[in-house]
């Protein structure tokens, strides 16, 4: 598992945008690391065009199997993520998973019970704790700066054909339910970081719909009250249908308030003592990019030293347990308790 004395060895499980995009950024950090993509279709041609980086494409389990990965990225449809996880696990091999961990709860205890016999790494992709705007307002909210926090406040929406530029939107995992679509899963980022922020969620309630007239089979919208372990509140907002993006997060507490707009990066901080409002991180253009990078960068670090990753098995499990709690909620219309 030494990454950088022998050759690394990468298994990619599907080649959509984020599989493109971790690719990308595996070759950054690992330049002479050999990848193989596992192609989950049969259809040989698909692939030509994206493999520039790519040392063997394959089409079976056996196959991929036996070019000896050492770390495999599973990002195909979240859907399919646990079957193959179990398996690629059961091989000893370390896992990195895109979030959602998955779309349903079956068969999550187990894979995480074979991942700890097989002692390997597990990593779920909840790129934004490697944000730094977001780093740092956990850091403000940890030292005390806004004495007690009281609410979170955390919104994102954006029309989803323009998410993925020059692809058709309904043919995406996001509008599918069999491929584990509707934006309380493919957005679950913000259910990800508001319990890293304020800490462990223990009840739920949510009214999820689809509003818009996009062509879908999934919800389009979910408000989602969390209430946290310390009595805080949690109001998240999640859509695919507004036109203009939008992401923020607004934190409260009792000494002042921590806002981030996730579009320009401005991380502001009102503090009760001073009166005013200042800025702790200023807005720039922003590199997207950049927290992709280091999360990968991080996850081969845990590899390296088979250290417990940021976003380990049980905290992807616990973001989906949240996610899905907020489905039932609006489907029952009543408060889960987790």
């Amino acid at each position: 598992h030494t990454v950088g004395v022998f050759t690394l060895r990468v298994l990619l499980v599907g080649l959509g945008s984020i599989g493109r995009r971790h690719l990308s950024n595996i070759k950054k950090s690992n330049p002479d690391a050999e990848i193989t993509v596992w192609h989950l279709h049969s259809k040989k041609d698909e692939l030509s065009e994206k493999l520039n980086d790519v040392n063997t494409v394959v089409y079976s389990f056996e196959d991929a199997v036996r070019e000896k990965p050492d770390v495999a990225f599973i990002t195909c449809p979240s859907s399919l993520h646990i079957s193959i996880a179990i398996r690629l696990a059961q091989k000893g091999i370390d896992l990195f998973i895109e979030k959602p961990l998955s779309s349903n709860l079956a068969d999550v205890q187990r894979f995480l019970r074979v991942g700890k016999t097989q002692k390997i790494v597990i990593m779920v992709g909840y790129n934004f704790r490697f944000h730094y705007p977001l780093q740092l307002i956990k850091q403000k909210i940890s030292e005390g700066i806004i004495g007690k926090p009281l609410g979170i406040r955390a919104e994102v929406g954006q029309y989803l054909p323009d998410w993925r530029p020059g692809t058709d939107y309904r043919h995406s995992v996001s509008a599918q339910k069999k491929l584990g679509g509707g934006v309380v899963l493919e957005l679950s980022h913000e259910l990800d970081y508001a319990r890293w922020l304020i800490g462990e969620v223990k009840s739920v309630s949510a009214q999820v719909d689809k509003l818009s007239n996009l062509e879908l089979d999934v919800e389009d919208s979910a408000d989602i009250i969390l209430k946290f372990s310390n009595n805080a509140v949690g109001n998240i907002h999640l859509d695919m249908f507004q036109r203009t993006p939008t992401r923020f997060c607004h934190v409260v507490g009792s000494e002042g308030t921590l806002h981030w707009d996730g579009m320009t990066d401005l991380v502001t901080q009102f503090s009760k003592k001073m009166n005013e409002w200042s800025v702790l991180y200023p807005a720039k253009k922003i590199d997207r990019n950049k927290m992709y990078l280091t999360e990968i960068q991080h996850f081969f670090e845990c590899v390296n030293t088979r250290q417990d990753p940021l976003v380990n098995g049980y905290e992807g499990k616990r973001v989906l347990e949240i996610a899905l709690a907020a489905l039932e909620s609006s489907k029952e219309q009543r408060t889960v308790i987790l």
